[in-house]
């Protein structure tokens, strides 16, 4: 079936449709979209979070730059010089998500996204590193409540939560979503200005919220906590604009999500235009700008973005990702033409 044909029949139009996700019918898919947490240094000049070691900078700086393969290396060299903290290996996670988010993404109805796949062998080592996340946060918790801890296994549980809703496993995905949810709440008990934590919330309010109203009905049954969209973009924002951790992560989920769930174009394009402009090597990005400037009639722009996510598309070390994005990117160019 042509990626680009019109959306199949019983869908709403694109002017009302409310796409959801295999992920997002599981309630909490996109905590796949919170990323990372750090170590317990000082407080950042911001004051709403931690600072991270230069390490660790790298290895975002290496991740969102469109090289998880540099980020595995360096957060495991992390994994070696701090025992027994949860930051190598929540960044080793993290940059093993990106490649298969990448190895995932496919065109439908005219928007690019990890929308589903099946289980697949590397998913153990993915969600053994989530489990050890989540253990040491535990293991220091039992010695000294901390905001960062329980930011760190929210972080925990988000990674799992994400993964299962990709694979559409909606019972699994509730459990750690909802997990993840009270983590973050115990975070901003103790730290009420964490951006980070808010932002990991946000997503959640936001999430829940997009939900059917059966689903929604049926939510009360099984203990899931509800939320409020418009709270949840005001958090991702918030994490957005001050966080520290996970601030290119809400950027990319909050764009992607005014994109999908409410066709706010121009508001999601204002917050995926800077990750582009910033990581102009990362294909994901370029894709994500190029797909809004389409949304809203941009030709020249888009072909622009999709050209730059076909040169970004080049890196050997990548290559399964590489070719995704590149076949992606000119699949959006011959649409245009």
């Amino acid at each position: 079936m042509n990626r680009f044909a019109p959306r199949p029949r019983g869908l709403p139009p694109r002017t009302s449709h409310r796409v959801i996700s295999p992920a997002a019918r599981a309630i909490l898919a996109t905590f796949g979209g919170i990323l990372l947490a750090a170590a317990p240094l000082a407080r950042s000049a911001r004051g709403e979070s931690v600072l991270l070691p230069p390490r660790a900078e790298q290895a975002l700086a290496a991740i969102y730059g469109g090289n998880p393969g540099k980020g595995i290396v360096l957060a495991q060299a992390l994994e070696r010089e701090q025992a027994g903290d949860p930051l190598g290996y929540l960044l080793e996670a993290e940059a093993r998500w990106w490649r298969i988010y990448c190895s995932a993404c496919e065109i439908k109805w005219g928007m690019v996204d990890a929308w589903k796949r099946p289980k697949k062998p590397g998913d153990g080592a993915y969600l053994a590193l989530a489990a050890k996340a989540i253990q040491l946060a535990r293991a220091r918790l039992a010695k000294s409540d901390s905001a960062e801890m329980h930011l760190y296994a929210g972080m925990g549980w988000a990674l799992e939560a994400r993964l299962y809703g990709l694979r559409d496993n909606r019972t699994k995905t509730a459990r750690s979503g909802v997990a993840a949810r009270a983590e973050f709440l115990q975070a901003l008990r103790l730290d009420p200005q964490m951006a980070d934590a808010k932002a990991g919330l946000g997503l959640y309010n936001y999430y829940v919220d997009t939900l059917s109203p059966l689903i929604k009905f049926l939510r009360v049954f099984l203990g899931i906590p509800g939320g409020s969209k418009e709270e949840g973009i005001r958090q991702m924002r918030e994490g957005m604009d001050r966080g520290v951790l996970l601030r290119t992560d809400a950027r990319f989920y909050l764009a992607k999500s005014l994109r999908t769930y409410d066709q706010r174009y121009d508001d999601a394009l204002a917050a995926a235009a800077p990750l582009a402009a910033d990581y102009p090597r990362n294909p994901v990005f370029q894709l994500l700008a190029g797909n809004l400037n389409a949304e809203l009639g941009r030709k020249a722009p888009a072909e622009d973005y999709f050209r730059a996510a076909v040169a970004a598309s080049g890196n050997p070390a990548e290559p399964d990702c590489a070719k995704r994005m590149r076949d992606l990117a000119e699949s959006f160019l011959a649409s245009l033409r």
